[in-house]
């Protein structure tokens, strides 16, 4: 993730030194790509068995012969009735009026007529039960077995995808900390901690394991209780093998200061968990019983794992570079082609799901595209760091659907629409300080010197328009699917997968940058995409099912049980925008929205605010929190794509306070503006 200059590749754990757990990534998302894909295809394929062959509904499944008899006795069946009724017959029953021998007959060649009917139909239909039907038929069950498989199996699906890849990230010390791990002290430090953490967790599931299996209840989820217990101790012995093995070529020595800011921030999250379960409310089952609450959203997570995937193939292909090279033949002083990044990069950030994914995707390209034009090392990270944080307000950003999923007072539409206005806010504020703490005049080159050039790059911009506008026909020609929130995970990677191709294989342009991480066969970009994935998908998804124990454990200490004494609106609306900061600055925000939604969102409610206006305000809080010290997770995620020594550089420039500051002060600025617009202007003018 961060570009340093320790030598890793000679440090991977023996078994896990090939590609093996990178090809198991690989296929089980290909596998859900596949299956949740399956689930539209199954619908079309019926419409065309149908429409090939009239009756397909019926030739579908297996047609078996009926088994009533066509050719019955009706007199002899006629005469054991009637015995049957005379024997049944009650001497006292006044209502009786005897055996109805015509209306008998008439049941009986009733049902002769069906089932002779019966019998014509079967054949008729066997009849029509030709090779082909059979080939399609199969082809379809197939496809509908698929889709119905993975989603009953997706909780197992992510217990192996978390633990997988989260051994991956451990083996290549790629977990999310505030620092890398550069000196041997780091390394002792860092592995020692995530081994006692992934210890607690092992000790806790293989206990909650002989709990559940030794109770008289049957177990309903025995692989998740499995998985958990073998995953989390793989974890474990892959953290004791790295204590045992120091990697070569680390700094010797180190400070101790800075090893702990090397620990993963799961790490830390997991043994104060941990503390609380094992210490102080000696419940040793505990921490994998709140921990397993992370299963139960099964298909969100999955989705992160593959919007990861996404991104980390966005990023094998020139689209990021394309899109800027528009704006190169203007000039544009730093500030506004910093507003240009942020607000370009606002789309993808929607289509990935969080901001967080497209700085691991296209933060280098943003940051590069910046420095190129001379733009301070300063306002270049800030830009970076704020690149995703507009964007999750728009369509079809997951946090928005997760919201409207868990809150029924708010659907994703009206969240949706009142987004773009908050998003437009937002570009608008950065603007504002972009402007007036620029360094140099503003200068623009003149349309007549520009507007050529500019149209010119457009030009290399179409065909990856019409590849996304080809595959979007495709599916919704064959497949009758669009891209919404819901389809969005599924078919970005199969759309990106086709730009790759069309770069590798049509396009004879050259590339604008020569970048050595992108790969020029489509072969080694799959490759190189699924292997940053893999890295990312445990790093982040281990920090947030971490994080998820707070919903079974620390959700219940977050009270707002004291809004209800505030008399006034603004006064409520005044703690919540406190509180939301609070719990972005140290909560990862999947986590967060669970709490806000089980804890606040009600009590708020209650005190009139507005759900909409609730939500919104969250959302931008939420960033606010996530660029804000001391955690500031999209300053991590920078610094990570970013790389060490360009931070390192940049703390040591600027002439006065806010320019040595300037990466925290302008996201800080323009997010905490936001916010208060946000939280008070619709109090104030009575919206």
């Amino acid at each position: 993730m961060s570009e340093l200059t320790v030598d890793t590749k000679k440090t991977y754990i023996p078994i896990l030194t090939d590609q093996t757990p990178i090809i198991l990534i690989l296929l089980l998302l290909i596998f859900l790509i596949f299956a949740r894909t399956g689930e539209s295809l199954h619908s079309q394929l019926t419409k065309v068995g149908e429409y090939v062959w009239v009756d397909y509904f019926s030739l579908r499944n297996d047609i078996r012969s009926p088994s009533c008899n066509r050719s019955p006795n009706i007199d002899a069946r006629l005469r054991q009735l009637e015995v049957e009724a005379s024997r049944s017959a009650d001497d006292f029953d006044l209502f009786d009026e005897g055996f109805d021998r015509d209306a008998a007959r008439r049941s009986l060649e009733k049902q002769k007529e069906e089932c002779i009917f019966s019998y014509s139909q079967a054949e008729y239909f066997q009849s029509k039960v030709t090779p082909a039907v059979r080939v399609f038929r199969y082809v379809e069950h197939q496809f509908a077995e698929a889709s119905l498989f993975a989603t009953a199996q997706q909780q197992v699906f992510l217990v192996i995808l978390l633990f997988v890849a989260a051994a991956v990230a451990t083996q290549k010390r790629h977990h999310i900390a505030f620092r890398p791990i550069v000196s041997t002290l780091d390394h002792q430090v860092s592995t020692s901690l995530q081994l006692a953490a992934n210890s607690a967790l092992a000790l806790s599931a293989w206990q909650f394991r002989n709990d559940v299996f030794n109770s008289s209840i049957a177990v309903s989820n025995a692989e998740i209780i499995n998985g958990l217990a073998v995953g989390s101790t793989i974890l474990a012995l892959v953290s004791l093998y790295q204590i045992i093995r120091t990697p070569q070529g680390m700094v010797k020595g180190g400070g101790l200061g800075r090893a702990l800011l090397s620990v993963p921030l799961y790490t830390y999250a997991m043994l104060f968990f941990g503390f609380v379960t094992y210490g102080v409310k000696e419940h040793v089952t505990g921490l994998a019983i709140y921990f397993s609450a992370f299963f139960e959203s099964a298909g969100t997570y999955l989705d992160v794992a593959l919007y990861l995937w996404s991104g980390m193939l966005l990023k094998q292909t020139q689209l990021g570079e394309r899109v800027f090279s528009l704006f190169t033949p203007w000039k544009l002083p730093p500030e506004l082609l910093a507003f240009v990044a942020v607000v370009v990069m606002a789309v993808p950030t929607a289509y990935t799901g969080a901001s967080s994914i497209i700085i691991l995707a296209m933060g280098t390209v943003v940051y590069r595209e910046l420095r190129k034009v001379g733009t301070r090392r300063q306002l270049a990270l800030a830009t970076t760091a704020m690149s995703g944080s507009s964007g999750i307000v728009l369509r079809p950003c997951l946090l928005v659907v997760i919201i409207s999923i868990l809150n029924k007072e708010v659907v994703t539409d009206d969240l949706f629409f009142w987004g773009i206005r908050v998003f437009m806010l937002t570009a608008l504020v950065f603007f504002f300080y972009a402007l007036i703490t620029k360094q140099e005049p503003l200068h623009v080159e003149k349309a007549s010197k520009a507007l050529t050039p500019s149209l010119e790059n457009f030009r290399s911009l179409l065909p990856y328009i019409a590849v996304f506008a080809c595959m979007m026909l495709i599916y919704s020609v064959v497949l009758d699917a669009y891209m919404d929130q819901f389809s969005a995970p599924i078919m970005l990677p199969v759309l990106i997968f086709f730009v790759i191709v069309y770069e590798r294989r049509i396009s004879k342009a050259d590339p604008i940058y020569d970048d050595p991480e992108r790969i020029k066969s489509i072969k080694g970009s799959l490759t190189k995409s699924m292997s940053d994935a893999s890295i990312h998908i445990g790093a982040l998804l281990m920090l947030m099912s971490t994080f998820m124990v707070v919903l079974g454990m620390g959700g219940k200490m977050v009270s707002a049980t004291f809004l209800e004494d505030f008399n006034t609106t603004f006064a409520t609306m005044a703690a919540l925008v406190a509180m939301f900061v609070l719990i972005g600055m140290f909560i990862e925000s999947m986590a967060a929205v669970g709490i806000v939604s089980l804890m606040i969102a009600p009590i708020a409610y209650q005190q009139g605010i507005n759900p909409i206006h609730f939500w919104m305000t969250r959302l931008v809080a939420l960033e606010l929190g996530y660029l804000s010290p001391p955690v500031a997770l999209s300053h991590i995620f920078t610094r990570q794509v970013v790389g060490e020594d360009e931070c390192l550089l940049a703390s040591l420039e600027g002439n006065n306070f806010y320019y040595r500051h300037e990466k925290y002060l302008l996201p800080l600025l323009v997010m905490g503006t936001t916010l208060l617009i946000v939280a008070f202007g619709p109090l104030i003018y009575g919206v």
